[in-house]
């Protein structure tokens, strides 16, 4: 991607925008499923085979110490709304761990494919549709904050490399629709970052007031996947500043195995130089801290060496987050680790319930 270019002024920007707002680095674990799985009766154990607790696992026995956990705005059966969210926050409270919320904006999964607008904002005018945005977060943080809970990150938006409130044409179950070029239809948009940057910067905005008007101190994520691609992050990020976008931290997704199914000619340890690179990019040219979000590696039972070498890349990212950043990657977050194989191939529990070797690579490197 060409990268925009812009005056000596322009690039200022960020100073007032992006602090240096995270002392600690952590390592967190996003487990937004986990409550629909043990409604559905799964159990978990540690390596002994001992029922546990899974969060309490993740805590004790591999240094988790943040959750992330999605919030949509009228999912049906209420999977990821904001009650969801608030019980989970209170079992995440009482271990004493972090949280990061992560505002979705949809009734369902929002991503770089699509950013499904809320049913109940559909028709809405530009400002409008801002204003639904900033009461839906406000509702959001209101209920945590009236029950004792303060997130230390909020995301404003999940993967909005494409901006977002954006709808594709769908099936039944709501995955998008792709044509034999894997092509999408594009059915209604307000904030698509081709189309309408302006009005996308200007949602980032409205999200990024909202929390802080909520909880001041609490550090506000805009968060883009291909951690990976400097020009993408170049080309995204220079947009917003120029429209009025804010934010005070750069969250990424690196996911050495999606970015190989698109390139197989990538390795994945070259993935993981390009995104420490990208994270010092970015730190330095916006002049603020970055986390991995989100990351993940391959579970597969029946060959035990891909999760040895998943343990020895997240090892190495983890460690390398920490001592190859300059300071500026402020921790790593494991998507739905306690995924069983079957529905999601990047989890990092086995079929029974119990970590692989994969979790292992949280304790190679020890927090200073």
């Amino acid at each position: 991607m060409k990268t925009r270019l812009f005056t000596a002024a322009l690039f200022l920007m960020p100073m007032l925008l992006c602090a240096q707002t995270d002392i600690n680095f952590v390592k967190g674990a996003d487990v937004g499923f986990l409550a629909g799985q043990e409604q559905r009766g799964v159990k978990f154990h540690d390596r002994y085979g001992r029922e546990r607790d899974c969060l309490q696992l993740l805590h004790d026995d591999y240094q988790i110490g943040a959750i992330r956990l999605r919030v949509w705005v009228d999912p049906r059966g209420g999977d990821c709304d904001k009650y969801a969210l608030l019980a989970m926050a209170r079992r995440v409270k009482a271990l004493d761990m972090d949280l990061m919320v992560d505002f979705h904006y949809s009734d369902w999964w929002a991503d770089p494919a699509k950013q499904p607008i809320p049913k109940a904002w559909l028709g809405h005018s530009y400002e409008q549709m801002k204003e639904d945005l900033r009461q839906h977060t406000i509702d959001v943080l209101t209920l945590l904050k009236q029950n004792g809970i303060t997130p230390r990150w909020v995301q404003v938006g999940n993967e909005t490399t494409n901006g977002m409130l954006w709808s594709v044409k769908t099936d039944e179950r709501g995955w998008e629709v792709k044509d034999s070029l894997g092509r999408t239809t594009i059915t209604y948009s307000m904030g698509h970052f081709e189309r309408q940057p302006e009005q996308y910067a200007g949602f980032i905005r409205t999200g990024y007031d909202a929390v802080k008007e909520m909880f001041p101190e609490a550090i506000v994520i805009v968060h883009l996947d291909r951690g990976h691609q400097q020009a993408l992050y170049d080309r995204h990020l220079d947009t917003l500043l120029k429209y009025g976008g804010k934010w005070d931290m750069v969250g990424m997704s690196l996911y050495p195995y999606w970015a190989r199914q698109d390139h197989p000619e990538l390795l994945a340890d070259d993935i993981i130089t390009d995104c420490m690179a990208n994270i010092r990019h970015v730190s330095e040219k916006y002049h603020c801290d970055v986390m991995i979000v989100e990351t993940g590696f391959e579970v597969d039972e029946s060959h035990p060496e891909v999760m040895d070498e998943g343990r020895r890349l997240l090892s190495r990212v983890v460690r390398e987050a920490q001592t190859d950043t300059n300071g500026h990657c402020r921790g790593v977050f494991y998507w739905e680790p306690q995924c069983l194989p079957g529905g999601y191939r990047l989890g990092a529990f086995d079929s029974t319930g119990s970590p692989t070797a994969i979790m292992d690579g949280f304790l190679a490197t020890p927090i200073p």
